[in-house]
């Protein structure tokens, strides 16, 4: 049964009814009618339909439109392999049909010419690092990419830190059962490999068939979540070293709350150890996703990333004969990594009052 906004049972019904040839149902309390269409009627109104196919597309988005479904049934009624349709736009399209009597449904593919131009390009005046196997420029996939992988970066960063520091400034601070509680959760997720199960979640959203930018946004909220227990663990070590000194004895003394004195007096003083080790967790999470999006499991296309632009090297031909489509990447990737370890190192110089003479 075909329509938005009803209910199972009424489908359940309509269903029922079409199989028995009657012209009349009822469901959820209410008189439905059939006519020999198979329309759907409450009163005069028209509110659905029944078909004996149920067609479904393979890609997000795509409303398939009824008069599709009855064309497509009456080929597969005629035994028809191929038959044309034309879309409200006015556009002409080829469909292949093909019955796969192991799961006894029918694969319909649509058949549609394109032409690309400039495909594997060399650098020139008009595209200085050439073009890649779509005809676009890859100096301009390259800085999409570089701003799409350093968002990654910088998101992960920040829920692997937020996460960090709250629950090991609360573990190292209070002790006791909190401290254990906590760190028996950190143990958890260190066991948890983390490799195979970002690996089985891109499988499942390919199944999904997931929008590349909501299957983006859970690849940040997947990596921060699996990488929060280091800083945790890093803060609640320097928090138990610094909880018993002078200045918290005499913050304790003056009545300061106790969220006061771990976010406005403990925290800031892990700060140095907390630049080193998210720049460090920053290039990583950038190989890393840089690596899924290269195994096809992170960033998807039309979006850019350095790693689903590599991607192009898992042809050997393209790898010997099209250097300008992955070297660049790498280089990008080579120089942003080395280039955040430096930071971090410089940071820790500045801000740590033992590196100072």
């Amino acid at each position: 049964a075909e329509a938005s906004g009803l209910t199972f049972a009424v489908k359940h019904e309509a269903l029922k009814a079409y199989a028995n040839g009657e012209a009349s149902f009822t469901a959820d309390g209410q008189d439905y009618t059939m006519d020999a269409d198979g329309n759907i009627l409450s009163g005069s109104d028209e509110i659905g339909y029944v078909s004996r196919f149920v067609v479904q597309a393979k890609e997000n988005g795509v409303v398939i439109s009824r008069d599709f479904k009855e064309k497509l049934a009456d080929a597969i009624d005629s035994d028809t392999k191929e038959f044309v349709y034309t879309d409200a736009d006015g556009e002409e399209y080829t469909y292949t049909i093909t019955y796969k009597p192991d799961s006894k449904t029918w694969s319909v593919l649509q058949s549609k010419e394109t032409y690309v131009y400039d495909r594997y390009a060399g650098p020139s005046k008009t595209h200085w690092l050439g073009t890649d196997t779509n005809g676009m420029d890859m100096l301009t996939r390259l800085m999409y990419g570089g701003r799409v992988s350093l968002v990654i970066g910088f998101i992960v960063v920040f829920i692997e830190a937020f996460l960090g520091i709250l629950l090991g400034g609360i573990a190292g601070y209070f002790g006791k059962w909190v401290d254990n509680l906590i760190m028996r959760i950190v143990d958890i997720f260190y066991c948890i490999p983390s490799t195979p199960l970002i690996i089985i979640l891109g499988a499942a959203m390919d199944a999904m068939q997931l929008d590349p930018q909501i299957r983006m946004l859970y690849l940040m909220l997947v990596l921060g979540f699996l990488g929060w227990p280091s800083i945790a663990r890093l803060v609640r070590g320097q928090i138990l070293s610094l909880r018993e000194q002078e200045f918290m004895t005499a913050a304790e003394a003056c009545g300061i709350r106790a969220s006061k004195r771990i976010f406005r007096h403990l925290v800031p003083n892990v700060i140095p150890q907390l630049i080193v080790t998210c720049t460090m967790s920053l290039g990583g999470t950038i190989i890393t996703e840089a690596t899924l999006s290269f195994l096809g499991l992170g960033v998807k296309f039309p979006f850019a990333s350095w790693g689903n632009i590599i991607n192009d090297v898992n042809n050997a031909y393209v790898m010997t004969n099209y250097w300008f489509i992955w070297i660049p990447a790498g280089i990008c990737l080579l120089i942003t990594v080395l280039g955040f370890n430096f930071v971090g190192d410089g940071l820790r110089d500045a801000f740590d009052p033992k590196m100072k003479r």
